[in-house]
């Protein structure tokens, strides 16, 4: 018999929910490796808001330098109505996307057994959005100048490089070609007259390259009101950090909750470790009530399993969540009955049954 394959995994808890689906998460995993040839390591982040209160700070100063070793990052949620969001977000998220180089913010779309598209025509919505994650619109390039004077004045700067689109676009491609061979991009080409063109030309060469690729070039606006009246018809969009952001958490509704919807903060080199979370926040009204829906959580980690190269193991994981929700076991924001700990048991049940089927994954990276 082979030696298990080790995986260190950092976890980041976090704020309000996170420290209740995190868990979720984590034993579900656990129970699908003890079944496989591969064990997890889990090492555990108590940063957070709890550590900015206490620190100043939402990690340590060498906090990437603890992360670096490791193979992946699991995230349960940031945030906190006492402390600004962009101190939330610019003191964990973005640097570690950007010291890591998650250059792609990875999100499956797709309606879940036993969960409602507030759409009549989203029955087998199915797509994938590939949003660039490190630059763009959501760069430092700017600041404020006269602060507190009637002529205050402030600037925010996109940046675009070729390398950026290039390497989102080609991450695109290659999610197309083991779909449905289709990628839409929006832009606002018609009004921002530098980066917009940019990308479109840009995204286009690299489709070029690929003739088993249909590129779809639209407006942004145009593309809102297609996922909402012809869902089905899109397949891979690829959008640059602003227009990703909008467009994923749109097409999450469509699908029936954000609080279901998964990310993964891609590397795809895997020169470092990607980070996985779900795309709901905190929700700090609801924490401690023990009411918490774990799907988005344990989806997040199955990416992170299958991004690990354990496949199965991943795609067991997704099929147990999936089988605990058609069985009706759902939490009250999916219209159910079910706590947190209801759905994890479920959730558990199922992947124990499914352990004969769990084969090996590929080989540690």
């Amino acid at each position: 018999m082979s030696s298990p394959r080790t995986y260190y995994i950092d976890v980041i808890a976090g704020d309000g929910i996170g420290q209740e689906v995190m868990p979720a998460a984590i034993r579900c995993v656990d129970a699908i490796a003890a079944a496989s040839d591969f064990e997890i390591v889990w090492r555990d982040r108590d940063w957070g808001s709890n550590y900015y209160r206490a620190n100043g700070r939402m990690m340590p100063t060498d906090g990437i330098d603890q992360l670096a070793d490791g193979d992946a990052i699991l995230l349960g949620a940031v945030g906190a109505p006492d402390i600004a969001d962009d101190v939330t977000l610019w003191g964990l998220l973005i640097p570690i996307r950007r010291e890591f180089l998650q250059y792609v913010n990875l999100r499956p779309v797709r309606i879940l057994p036993g969960v409602q598209s507030p759409l009549r025509n989203a029955d087998g919505l199915d797509m994938v959005i590939v949003r660039e994650n490190v630059e763009g619109e959501y760069s430092e390039v700017g600041g404020r100048v006269y602060r507190g004077l009637p002529e205050e004045m402030a600037i925010q700067e996109a940046v675009f490089t070729r390398t950026g689109v290039t390497r989102v676009a080609e991450f695109a491609v290659a999610q197309a070609r083991a779909r449905r061979g289709l990628i839409t991009s929006p832009t606002k080409s018609n009004g921002n007259i530098h980066t917009m063109p940019f990308w479109d030309e840009v995204v286009a060469g690299v489709v070029e390259r690929a003739p088993d690729v249909t590129l779809d070039k639209m407006l942004i606006d145009a593309l809102a009101a297609r996922v909402v009246l012809k869902p089905l018809s899109l397949d891979v969009i690829v959008a640059s950090n602003l227009f990703g952001d909008i467009i994923s958490d749109l097409a999450a509704a469509v699908a029936g909750s954000i609080g279901v919807a998964p990310s993964g903060n891609i590397n795809p080199p895997m020169q470092y470790p990607s980070m996985f979370e779900p795309v709901h926040g905190s929700a700090p009204d609801i924490a401690g009530q023990g009411i918490a829906n774990p799907v988005g959580s344990m989806w997040a980690a199955a990416m992170m399993l299958e991004h690990l190269g354990e496949v199965q193991a991943g795609a067991t994981l997704v099929a147990a969540f999936e089988a605990a929700l058609a069985d009706g076991v759902r939490t009250r924001d999916l219209g159910g009955t079910a706590g947190t700990e209801d759905f994890t048991e479920a959730v558990l049940t199922y992947c124990r049954s499914f352990d004969s089927t769990i084969s090996t994954g590929g080989p540690h990276a």
